[in-house]
């Protein structure tokens, strides 16, 4: 067994959070979409009925902000994603309830965005790509939900477990799709069955799926009743490939 592999299976995942394993470090992603419509399938963040657009970034480019609510003008808020290298890079932004506001860096990917400077936003704030939403924080919860993450340039990813849940009397499958780095079409890599009236679907993967750098994921869920909220959750272990091999 490589180094790699016995650091794997020899640390505590409490060393690994502390940082005291060189090299490794976690992502936990959850994210929940409020309502889902029947026969209706959609990635599970904070849009509705919306596959993520991950096309928007095609080219990568600066955010963008609307107006947001007035309760929240002067407040601040940090995107959280990565650069045109696929290097993790992060982004504040000062909130305007009068003008739209512009970022000067440059993403290719983002996802995850906090409020800050309040006990909580007052509306919902939303930023863009272009014209296109790529992230929104819901009034009130001072932090976006997506289940959707790209692991960063020079790392490998090792998927760890997922859980999904859905209201009450609600009824949906879950699946994760991967695009690979190279690829142009996600496929999917996990799925799951999930209802209201029992228990949340969770999964503990035995041996870790590796997923290389700077590939996709993106959870879906797909109702078969409407109205539903789905909620859903994966770890993952990001280890530097220096790291990896020796």
């Amino acid at each position: 067994m490589t180094t790699w592999a016995r650091q794997i299976y020899e640390h505590n995942p409490l060393a690994i959070a502390k940082g005291e394993v060189n090299g490794y470090s976690s992502i936990h992603k959850f994210g929940a979409v409020p309502s889902l419509s029947i026969n209706t399938t959609g990635t599970i963040w904070d849009v509705n009925d919306t596959i993520y657009p991950w096309s928007a970034f095609d080219t990568a480019g600066v955010l963008n902000i609307p107006v947001v609510n007035a309760g929240d003008d002067g407040d601040r808020i940090t995107v959280f994603g990565l650069d045109e290298n696929f290097n993790e890079i992060e982004e504040d932004f000062i909130l305007s309830s009068t003008v739209t506001v512009t970022g000067t860096k440059t993403f290719s990917r983002v996802y995850r965005a906090y409020y800050y400077d309040s006990t909580s936003n007052s509306g919902d704030i939303t930023v863009r790509r272009g014209a296109t939403t790529v992230l929104r924080i819901k009034a009130g919860k001072a932090q976006t939900l997506m289940c959707v993450y790209t692991v960063p340039a020079g790392y490998t990813a090792y998927l760890t477990q997922g859980i999904a849940s859905i209201k009450y009397g609600g009824d949906a499958s879950i699946e994760m799709f991967v695009r690979y780095f190279g690829q142009t079409s996600f496929r999917i890599g996990h799925a799951g069955e999930v209802a209201g009236t029992g228990m949340p679907y969770h999964y503990r993967f035995t041996v870790p799926i590796a997923i290389p750098e700077k590939s996709d994921i993106d959870v879906r869920a797909s109702v078969r009743s409407n109205n539903s909220k789905v909620t859903a959750a994966f770890d993952l272990i990001l280890v530097e490939n220096t790291y990896r091999d020796v």
